[in-house]
C-alpha cells in the first residue's frame, strides 16, 4: 500500500493546476490512464474566456454565460468564476502559458455566445500549449509523483471498509497497472477526481479515448450525487472525413468570420437564429442536425475562404496543416463538418471548493457539476472552470483535516479467472456507443430513451457477471464506467419533461416555467 497526502486521478488542466497549486510540503500523486497528454484539455483548441479588456466587463461575461445556460446556471457560481478568471489567467501566464499577442497586448478572439472578444488563446492549439507548460512544471516538483498507464478502478470508502457508523469518507483508490496487470492500493488523505468527460459513450465524439466517464461512475458508486447529465454538448463542427478521427474545428473560426454552407453554397444559420454562425453551440448543432436530416446529407460545410490565406494560416495553423494532410486546403476549399459529442455540462455535484458528497473527495473540471454551465456551456468557459475550481480545491485542501490513515485491504483476485471472451467486451462497447448516438443524441424522444434504457440494463447484467468472475483489464473497467454513465445520462434525460439548452425532446418541446436541476442520488 502507498500513502500520499493527495491523490489526483487525471492529468488534464484541472489536475495539473491542482497539483501545482498545492503546498510543496504535501506529497502528491497524479494517476493517469495513458500518457499525461491523453486528456481533453490537451486537445482543446479554442481558448480560455476571461475579462481582460477595458471594453469588456464582468457583468457582460456573466450575462453571456447565463444566456447560454438557458436559465439553469447558478448565478452566484457564474459570478464567482467570472470574477476569479483574471487572477487565474495571470497565474497561468506566470507559469509561462504562451498566449498570442497582438500589438503588445493579448489577442482576444470571440466565439459563439460571447458579446465581446474575451478568449485568450495560443493559435488554435491552446490546450496543448498550456498543458505542455504545466506538465513541464509538474515534472520539476519534487513533491509530485506521476503514475502513467494506470487506471483507477474504484474509490475506497468507509462503506467498503465496513465502517457504516462513520460519515462516508474516501481513503484512496484501487488502481490497475495496465502494463503489469496488477492492482495497487493507494491510500490518500484527500482524493480528487479530474478524469474529464464521457464523450466516448457516443459513437461520434471530439474527445480522446480516455473520456469514458470514470470520475462520474466512481463517485456514484461511492455514494455521491450527480446532476444535469442530460445536458451533453454536441460540438457543431467536427471534421467529417474517413481518416480524421475526432478532429475538432474550433469555434474561433466562426468567431473570425467563417460561414456555414449547404452543398449548394447557400447559408442556413440566419434562418435558424438571428446570431447566425455566432449563436451558442446547442443552437448551431441542432440547426446542422436538422439540415442534414431534412436533406439526407452526411455533412455540411464551413467556409473561411473569403479571408486572406495569410490570415487563415496564422490564426489556424494546426487546422490548416491537418486538413492539408487530408487533401483539403482551407484557404481555397470548404471544410466538411458534422456535429459530434463534445462536453458534459453535468457531473458530480460539488460546492464552491470542489467538494463532493463523500468526505475528503473533490471533483474538478468536466467531471464535476458546479452550476457554472447550466443547460449549455458557453464556449471557452470549460478550461476557465478547470483553473478556478482547481485553485479553490487546492486552497481548501491546504487547510482541511485529512482522512485518517487506515489499514486498507488489498485487491481480492482469489475467486476470479482470466477472461475467455474478450470479444464480448468489444461488442458491448460498440453496441453501447451506437444506440446512445441513435437514441440519446442531439434530438430525443421518450420512446428512444426507453429503448436505450432497456438495452443498458441488458449490458449491465453482462458486465456485472464479467466483473465478478474475471480479472479486470482496462477495457472492462472503461466499459463498466461507460455503461453506468450512460444509464445516468438516460435517467436524467427521462426525468426532464421539457426542451431546455442541450436537451431537446420532441415529446416535450416547450419550456417549463421554472428551471430546475436534475439531481440523481444513489440508493
Amino acid at each position: 500500500m502507498h500513502r500520499y497526502d493527495v491523490l489526483i486521478i487525471g492529468s488534464g488542466l484541472a489536475a495539473t493546476t491542482l497539483a501545482l497549486s498545492l503546498p510543496a510540503s504535501m506529497k502528491v500523486l497524479v494517476v493517469t490512464k495513458k500518457s499525461p497528454e491523453d486528456s481533453s484539455s490537451y486537445w482543446a483548441q479554442g481558448g480560455i474566456a476571461a475579462v481582460m479588456s477595458q471594453e469588456d466587463s464582468f457583468d457582460e461575461h456573466v450575462r453571456d454565460t447565463l444566456v447560454a445556460g438557458a436559465g439553469l446556471c447558478n448565478e452566484a457560481v457564474v459570478r464567482q468564476v467570472v470574477e476569479a478568471a483574471p487572477a487565474s489567467l495571470r497565474w497561468l501566464i506566470d507559469q509561462g502559458a504562451p498566449f498570442d499577442l497582438e500589438g503588445g497586448a493579448f489577442h482576444l478572439t470571440r466565439e459563439g455566445g460571447h458579446s465581446r472578444r474575451r478568449v485568450l488563446h495560443a493559435a488554435d492549439a491552446t490546450g496543448r500549449a498550456v498543458q505542455d507548460i504545466l506538465l513541464a512544471r509538474l515534472r520539476q516538483r519534487e513533491n509530485v509523483s506521476m503514475l502513467t498507464q494506470h487506471i483507477a478502478i474504484d474509490l475506497i470508502t468507509d462503506r467498503q471498509l465496513g465502517r457504516d457508523g462513520e460519515p462516508n469518507s474516501v481513503h484512496g483508490a484501487y488502481v490497475l497497472n495496465t502494463a503489469s496487470g496488477k492492482v495497487e492500493t493507494i491510500s490518500a488523505g484527500f482524493t480528487a477526481l479530474a478524469t474529464g468527460g464521457s464523450g466516448k459513450v457516443f459513437l461520434y465524439t471530439t474527445n480522446p479515448d480516455t473520456a469514458t466517464g470514470d470520475g462520474v461512475a466512481m463517485a456514484w458508486r461511492a455514494g455521491c450525487r450527480v446532476a444535469n447529465l442530460e445536458f451533453v454538448q454536441f460540438h457543431p463542427t467536427c471534421l467529417y472525413h474517413p481518416h480524421a478521427k475526432s478532429f475538432l474545428i474550433t469555434e474561433a473560426m466562426r468567431g473570425e468570420g467563417a460561414l456555414l454552407r449547404l452543398p449548394d453554397g447557400s447559408r442556413f444559420m440566419p434562418e435558424h437564429d438571428e446570431r447566425a454562425e455566432l449563436a451558442p453551440r446547442d443552437v448551431v448543432a441542432r440547426a446542422i442536425d436538422l439540415e442534414m436530416k431534412k436533406r439526407g446529407l452526411d455533412c455540411v460545410y464551413l467556409d473561411i475562404t473569403h479571408k486572406p490565406a495569410k490570415f487563415i494560416v496564422s490564426h489556424f495553423p494546426n487546422i490548416h496543416a491537418r486538413c492539408l494532410e487530408l487533401g483539403i486546403d482551407i484557404t481555397r476549399e470548404w471544410i466538411p463538418i458534422a456535429p459530434a459529442a463534445h462536453y458534459s455540462c453535468g457531473g458530480v455535484m460539488v460546492d464552491a471548493a470542489g467538494r463532493a458528497d463523500a468526505a475528503h473527495l473533490y471533483a474538478i473540471g468536466e467531471t464535476s457539476c458546479t452550476g457554472l454551465h447550466g443547460a449549455n456551456r458557453l464556449a471557452s468557459n470549460s478550461l476557465l472552470e478547470c483553473l478556478v475550481y482547481a485553485r479553490a480545491a487546492a486552497a481548501d485542501i491546504a487547510t482541511a483535516a485529512a482522512s485518517p490513515e487506515l489499514p486498507l485491504p488489498s485487491w481480492d483476485e482469489s475467486r476470479v479467472t482470466d477472461a475467455d471472451e474478450e470479444i464480448v467486451i468489444a461488442h458491448n462497447w460498440h453496441e453501447l456507443r451506437r444506440f446512445m448516438w441513435d437514441y440519446v443524441g442531439i434530438v430525443r424522444t421518450t420512446k428512444r430513451l426507453e429503448r436505450a434504457s432497456h438495452r443498458i440494463q441488458l449490458l449491465n447484467d453482462e458486465i456485472d457477471e464479467y466483473y465478478r468472475n474475471f480479472r479486470v483489464g482496462n477495457d472492462l473497467i472503461e466499459l463498466r464506467n461507460l455503461v453506468l454513465t450512460a444509464e445516468l445520462i438516460v435517467n436524467s434525460a427521462r426525468a426532464r419533461h421539457e426542451s431546455r439548452g442541450l436537451h431537446a425532446s420532441r415529446d416535450y418541446p416547450g419550456l417549463l416555467p421554472e428551471a430546475l436541476d436534475t439531481v440523481l442520488k444513489p440508493c
